[in-house]
C-alpha cells in the first residue's frame, strides 16, 4: 500500500503504519488551494488600489471634469458654471492619459462663478472668466465643503459650520476653520476649464 496521509484536525495520520505526523492542519492539495485563493484575493486588492497617477495632486494642464451627477467624468466648460449659484464639484483629469485624479479625496475641487469685479486682488489673478477653484477639503476637520449660502455668497462646511468667502481667496468668515481653502489657478484652453498651476497652499494635512 502506498503511503498516504489523512488529515485529522491538527495532526496527520500515516495510513501505512498508523503513526502521526503532527503540525500539519491540511493536506497538500488543500494548502495549494488556500495559497491560490489568497494570491487571487491579494491580486484583486492590489487592482482596487488607486494608481499613483490617479492620486497625484492637480497639475498644470489638467482639465476639470464633473465629480458627480449624470455628467460625472465629462469635461467642464465655462458655461457649465452658472453665476452666483452653488459650487460644482470636480476632479482633475490628465488630458494625455485620460486618467481622472480621483484616487485621493484630497484632489476634489469646488468651482464657483462670481462677478469678476467682486474678486479681490488676491483672487482675481487665479480666476478664469470669474470662475474660481478651491480645494473642497475643509481646513478644520477635512470634511467636504459642499454647502452654499446664497444670500452671503459664501462656501459652507456642514460638519462644523465653517464658512469661506470665495471672493477673498476663500478667507474664513465664520467657524473653527484655521486657514483659507487653497486656491487652484485656472485658465481656459480650447474652451475647457484647465489647471494653470498647482494648488497654492496646503491641501488638508498634505503639503503641496
Amino acid at each position: 500500500m502506498s503511503d498516504t496521509t489523512t488529515v485529522t484536525g491538527a495532526s496527520a495520520v500515516n495510513e501505512a503504519d498508523g503513526t502521526q505526523t503532527g503540525g500539519c492542519s491540511c493536506s497538500r492539495r488543500a494548502f495549494l488551494q488556500i495559497a491560490i485563493a489568497t494570491g487571487v484575493t491579494l491580486s484583486a486588492a492590489r487592482a482596487d488600489e488607486p494608481s499613483p497617477e490617479s492620486s497625484a495632486l492637480p497639475q498644470a494642464g489638467d482639465r476639470l471634469v464633473f465629480a458627480e451627477g449624470d455628467r460625472s467624468g465629462s469635461e467642464i466648460k465655462p458655461d457649465d458654471i452658472l453665476l452666483g449659484v452653488q459650487q460644482v464639484m470636480a476632479w482633475p483629469l490628465d488630458p494625455a492619459t485620460r486618467v481622472v485624479r480621483s484616487g485621493s479625496r484630497l484632489n476634489e475641487i469646488l468651482l464657483v462663478r462670481l462677478e469678476p469685479d467682486s474678486l479681490d486682488d488676491n483672487t482675481r489673478p487665479y480666476a478664469a472668466d470669474g470662475i474660481v477653484a478651491y480645494s473642497a477639503i475643509c481646513k478644520h476637520a477635512q470634511c467636504p465643503v459642499t454647502g452654499w449660502n446664497k444670500e452671503k455668497q459664501t462656501l459652507h462646511c456642514f460638519c462644523h459650520a465653517s464658512e469661506y468667502d470665495p471672493r477673498k481667496a476663500a478667507a474664513v468668515v465664520f467657524g473653527p476653520a484655521p486657514r483659507p481653502l487653497p486656491i487652484l489657478p485656472l485658465k481656459i484652453v480650447d474652451g475647457a476649464l484647465t489647471v494653470a498651476a498647482p494648488f497654492r497652499g496646503k491641501v488638508g494635512n498634505r503639503s503641496v
